[in-house]
């Protein structure tokens, strides 16, 4: 009896390598904008909640939800290099 419902083939298809699982996913480079942002002194750090700017004259305009750093972050003139904690010697 033939088959009514034909299984689709889950083959690759025709002229591309198979894909290897045994291979590390290669992360997305980040974009210029999201880079800065995550080196920026007023970005919340996702443990605080929602990661967003938490700058007094960005954060009402911008939100805590759906905060997009490609739309905020390129020519922002908030901009700070996030500080290294200085090692404290008593």
């Amino acid at each position: 009896m033939a088959d009514q419902y034909p299984v689709p083939s889950t083959s690759p298809m025709p002229g591309t390598p198979p894909a290897d699982p045994r291979s590390p996913a290669v992360p997305a480079p980040l974009s210029a904008a999201v880079a800065r942002f995550k080196s920026c002194r007023w970005r919340r750090p996702p443990e605080e909640g929602p990661e967003c700017c938490g700058h007094r004259d960005v954060l009402p305009l911008a939100g805590t939800t759906g905060f997009d750093p490609e739309a905020w972050c390129p020519d922002c003139k908030f901009f700070k290099l996030r500080r290294t904690p200085k090692k404290r010697s008593f």
